[in-house]
This record gives C-alpha cells, structure tokens and sequence, in this order.
C-alpha cells in the first residue's frame, strides 16, 4: 500500500465520519525501520520514536521541550534520606491497551513496574540497562503495596530519577507477557507492543508504514489531539522533502544541509531549529593492533579536516566536537584542546609508532541521524584525508539494525562511525553509557575500558553535588582526549521541517520525535 492510497482512505474514512467527528491522521515520514518494539531491547532513536515515544510511558518522564524530569506513570516518589533507596507511588486508573491477541483484566500496579526491569536482570541483550551497571546498582525491587514500588540500591546515584524517564524503562504489562509465555509466542512483545502511551500499536508493514490509534483511555485526559498517526518509512531525505512539500506528510526528520534554504523560502512549510545535545564520532576498536596504542589513535584524529566536514555534511550548521560531550551540557570541559588538524605530523606520529601500508575499514551508517547527515559521505571524507597520511580505507556498510548489532562485537575491525542525543540531560548518559567499562560490548563502540576513567564516572554517580560530579566529569574528558578512543567529530544543529497547518510540535532536545500534543489546524 502505497502512501498516496492511506491518505486517501484517511480521507475517505474523514467524509464517512461527516460533521460528528473530523478524524484527523498525522503522517511523519520517518527516516529508517525500527529493529522492534520493545525499547528496552534497543539503543537507537529510531527504534524509540516507534515504541517508547508512541505506545509505551515510563515511571518519570521528560517535560516537553526539556530536560527537566515530572511525574509520569508514577505521581510522585521519594528518596530515603542515605539515597539508598526510591519510593515511586503509582498513578491510579492507567490502563494498558489491547490487541485482538490479549485484553488486560486490570490497570497497571507494582507487578508490571517489577517485571519491566527484573526481565532486564537475566539473559538476553539488554545492552542500556546494563551500559548504564543497573545489575549492579539495583540491590532489589520491593512491593509495598499494589500501587507502590521501591527500589533499593547498592549505592547512591544522582542521575537515578531521570534514568527512570528513559526509553529503556518503558513500563510493559506482566499479564500480556505471561499471556504470550504461555501462548508459546513471547516474541510478541516485541512485534504486537501493549504500552499505557498516547498511541495504540495496530500494525507495520515492513520498512513501510507502522499504523497507530489513538488511546481512548489515556491518563492524560486531553492526548493525543489526532486519531490517527502513521509512520511513513522514508530514508531518503530527498524523497522525505517531496512528500512533505506535496503534503504527503506533515512532519520530517534530519533534512539535507543543502535543503535548508528552499525549507525556509517554502510558505507551506515551517522550519523548526534547535542546538543540538549531540555528538557525532568516529570509534575505533582499540582492543585490536593498531588502534590498541592512543598515539596511533591520535595521529589519525590529527589526519581529519574537520572544517572541511562541518561545511561539506552540515552546510556550516554544526560546530567541531572536541570532548565526548556538547557544550550546552554541564560539566563540559572548555579548557581542553582539540587535536589540530596537521597531516604531517600525523605522518610522522604513525612512524614512530611503527605503522605504515595501514589498511583499515571505516563503518558509515545507512540512515541520516542529527549528529550525521550523511554518513557515507562523511567516510569518503574522511577516507581521503587518511590517504594523504598512506592510510588506504575501504568504506563498509549494512542495514541499520545489522550495522548497530554488528558494530557492538568485540572484535569488529577498524573505525565505525556513530554518535549519540543526550536521553536524560545528565554527562553519565554519554561518558558511562557510551564509553564506561560496563558498556564495551554493547553501546561502548570503542571496545575502550580505562580504569582511571571509569572510576571517575562511577564515583561521579554517586556524589550529590553537582559541582563536585562536574570535576570528576571534567577529569574524565582530560582522560579521554588523552587516550582517543574516538575521533570526535560534530555537534550539529537540529532542523526538523513541519507542514504549516501541524500545531504544538516541540523540537525535543532529547532527540526523540512526540506527537501526542500535535495536532493539524482545521
């Protein structure tokens, strides 16, 4: 089923409905196919916008348009006075939806709230709850009554509140799981989604189209405002434009750098910007010769024109990263300088480590992102600037979900380009998340476990100050720009394009794509 033919059913499901009730159908293209369902099982944004940000809530959530963490499916909770423990008081009367497999005999309690996570505790990939140590931090889960969870922990940690608002920490019913255990079909979690969201999961077509429904019975008495949404799978973001344009669709992710201008000059068309809090790098392997020695690492980040990337893939809208994190976020160390661009000394560095005929893979990613446009062009950038050092590289790539789960292994070879939004505002999301000893294997592309690092940022969880968090956050990224795990590369601007009549659209600077206050003006 082609595009044109569900807006013309929506259209023809509009006049049959008559002056009773305009349904409206908000249709977002979006850039890539989620991997599934199921957020806790996932890392990438894509597959978040489609489960977490539309069928599932969790305990806290994010203020709109904000960093700052407010009640979400819990109304309020409380931490002990030694920090060793979190009570969270559930919000009453949040019913979980149905599906023509499974209809719940009750509203959310405590069960659900214990199973979303102790699941995550056992076997399987579960690569952000364990990035982020919950093993080893969540000591148990405790049911004080029907309507209250508490949490004890092994240790304080600063940023627990707003882990808990994280996609990973979507809530899930524990009938509709034991249901589907029972049925012998647990994938079903993953492929049919039951959440509490704005959205109702109705069906996806395959690198297609996803259908939801609005959920009659949200707890939040006044969303969604539109009936319908649809995720119009579109990777090109040529194509996305064009739809767009010819109102095809109402709102489109990451457009090309070179579209800006036209976007704006565009009156049907609004273009939404915001600073983004990104990054965008290159992680080599440093477990495997020769990127297990920083000073090869280093002589390769001294080969990148990072000037020539910043105007080439973001048309001027992204400034160069120089730590791990972006500057719009606290702790970000400013006295830090970047590695200069000096090819010749690079050259030289690579001799005296004892490197030469070097061949290496650089890894592109197959979708556009917020910290890279354009991943493969990115890499033939820098392809040719490793050439001019007598580095030869040859440029690979997969399907998103393939290139996610096959970057994560061990001993992948060479340089594998990622980047990373912020989840929860705090520095841990992207130095423990993203480069921690309890990472590597999983979101940890750089295979990089430095004790000295990793004990900075362990502590800094623990500590209640935040200017004392800051120090050890700033030592860390001393740490990091010393040993070169990565080659940091960007921190863009995100311009998300909406159609004119689209009302209440918030750039989230989360990352993440909401759409339960958005609606289209009559």
């Amino acid at each position: 089923m082609t595009l044109r033919t569900i807006l013309a059913a929506s259209a023809l499901a509009l006049a049959a409905a008559g002056a009773a009730h305009a349904q409206q159908t908000l249709v977002y293209c979006s850039e890539g196919s989620p991997e599934g369902f199921d957020p806790a099982l996932y890392t990438a944004g894509t597959t978040f916008d489609a489960s977490s940000h539309t069928v599932y809530n969790q305990l806290a959530e994010f203020k709109t348009g904000t960093t700052e963490v407010e009640p979400g499916l819990a109304e309020s909770w409380e931490v002990s006075e030694d920090g060793m423990s979190v009570t969270f008081k559930l919000r009453p009367g949040v019913q979980f939806h149905s599906n023509d497999m499974f209809t719940p005999s009750r509203e959310l309690n405590a069960d659900d709230v214990i199973y979303s996570f102790e699941r995550q505790n056992g076997e399987g990939s579960w690569e952000y709850f364990n990035a982020m140590s919950m093993p080893d931090l969540i000591e148990s889960i405790e049911k004080v009554d029907d309507m209250t969870v508490r949490f004890n922990l092994t240790r304080p940690e600063a940023p627990f509140i707003a882990n808990m608002a994280m996609d990973f920490a979507s809530i899930v019913s524990k009938e509709y799981a034991d249901a589907m255990e029972a049925a012998g079909t647990p994938e079903m979690l993953n492929q049919q989604p039951i959440g509490t969201g704005p959205f109702v999961f109705e069906d996806y077509q395959t690198d297609a189209v996803i259908r939801y429904s609005k959920n009659e019975n949200y707890w939040k008495e006044d969303e969604p405002k539109v009936d319908n949404l649809v995720f119009a799978i579109t990777p090109d973001a040529s194509v996305r434009l064009q739809r767009l344009q010819a109102g095809e669709c109402h709102v489109m992710p990451y457009p090309n750098p070179a579209d800006i201008d036209s976007i704006k000059a565009n009156p049907d068309l609004d273009l939404l910007q915001q600073e983004g809090l990104n990054v965008g790098y290159l992680a080599y392997n440093t477990t495997q010769a020769p990127f297990d020695d920083p000073k090869v690492r280093k002589a390769l980040n001294m080969a990148i024109d990072k000037d020539a990337i910043i105007e080439v893939i973001f048309g001027g809208q992204a400034e160069k990263a120089k730590n791990p994190i972006p500057p719009t976020m606290w702790s970000y160390n400013e006295s830090i300088e970047d590695d200069p661009y000096d090819p010749e000394a690079a050259k030289k560095m690579l001799e005296e480590a004892g490197v030469s005929d070097l061949s290496m893979k650089i890894w592109a990613m197959p979708v556009q992102r917020p910290y890279n446009p354009n991943a493969r062009r990115m890499a033939e950038l820098i392809q040719e600037d490793f050439s001019e050092i007598g580095v030869d590289v040859e440029i690979v790539s997969y399907e998103w979900g393939e290139y996610l789960e096959r970057s994560k292994a061990e001993d992948r070879d060479g340089a594998v380009l990622l980047g990373w939004t912020g989840d929860n505002g705090d520095p841990d999301n992207f130095l423990a998340v993203l480069l921690g000893c309890d990472a590597v294997g999983g979101s940890n592309r750089a295979q990089w476990c430095n004790e000295e690092f990793d004990s900075l940022v362990q502590e800094a969880k623990t500590l209640t100050d935040q200017d004392a968090r800051a120090a050890n956050y700033e030592e860390a990224q001393v740490i990091f720009k010393d040993q070169a795990p990565w080659a940091t590369i960007a921190h863009s601007v995100v311009f998300m394009p909406v159609r004119s009549e689209v009302e209440g659209y918030i750039i989230n600077p989360l990352g993440g794509h909401l759409f339960d206050t958005v609606s289209l003006a009559e």
